[in-house]
């Protein structure tokens, strides 16, 4: 077997081709999108990940970048940083909407965490509509097709889909164009899900609210990228979820999974190489 830690696509497609007797390869991470999938599907191997170990950490940012937006946390910091008394009408999120492009693992963690405010939650998955008695969380459930009705709907919108071929581009002029004046786009997905020149153009025009972004196109962000100087964007560097205790998480999943592994059972998290997740 292959334990895949941070391993470059090259790497491990240079593994494989001198491995043929490899039947699982474990990576640590929930995407999929840096591994070598072409090399993937012509190998026996199983592919399994880290997927539910990040889930939780990610809604939870989701839910912060809520509240920065509705409370406006950035004009507070900047009053407190100037010593001044400035009162305000911080917005509500109870009863408001947010969207959910992904509606998986990650995407239910979201949902969790936006019912605990008391918000009304939309989700789109690669299917569309689920059985009801699978999902309590959502209350519509939208194919890719009908993104846009979706979106429309949306105070919040929170890409949390996996990359692939089919995701990618996915959020570009029409979706954004389709947003409210005062809706705010998250994305704890992949950086290339979403058009980051409509994206740019959007906010520095005021055509959306702002954005909160873990993640980008290029990774680090470079410098002078304008994300950097727009005060409707919140910047974070694809650190949404390394909360304490995440790398003894990944790694247990990994040992319970070789237990399985040795007792010829089942594997846990066991991918899809054809659709990429």
């Amino acid at each position: 077997m292959i334990l895949g830690w941070s391993t470059s696509g090259e790497l491990l497609r240079q593994v494989l081709a001198i491995a043929p007797r490899v039947r699982w390869v474990h990576d640590v991470w929930a995407g999929m999108d840096h591994l070598p999938l072409d090399a993937l599907r012509g190998s026996r191997a199983v592919l399994t990940n880290a997927r539910g170990v990040f889930s939780q950490a990610l809604g939870e940012w989701v839910l912060a970048a809520i509240l920065y937006f509705a409370k406006d946390f950035r004009k507070l910091v900047k009053d407190q940083t100037e010593g001044r008394w400035v009162p305000y009408h911080p917005a509500a999120v109870a009863g408001q909407t947010v969207g959910i492009l992904g509606y998986g693992d990650i995407g239910r963690a979201v949902a969790g965490q936006a019912r605990a405010l008391g918000m009304r939650v939309l989700g789109m998955t690669r299917t569309g509509p689920l059985p009801k008695q699978t999902d309590n969380l959502a209350e519509q459930i939208f194919a890719p097709a009908d993104r846009i009705r979706m979106i429309e709907q949306c105070d919040y919108l929170v890409i949390a889909a996996p990359l692939t071929p089919e995701t990618r581009g996915m959020v570009g002029e029409a979706e954004i164009a389709a947003m409210k004046p005062d809706a705010v786009l998250i994305n704890i997905g992949r950086g290339p899900i979403v058009s980051e020149g409509a994206l740019v153009r959007a906010l520095s025009a005021g055509k959306i609210k702002g954005a909160a972004l873990d993640v980008f196109d290029t990774e680090p962000l470079p410098a002078g990228h304008p994300f950097f100087a727009l005060e409707n964007v919140l910047v974070s560097p694809h650190s949404a979820d390394r909360t304490a205790g995440w790398l003894d998480r990944a790694v247990q999943l990994f040992l319970d999974n070789l237990e399985r592994y040795r007792r010829g059972q089942p594997l846990a998290n066991v991918l899809d190489k054809d659709r990429g997740y």
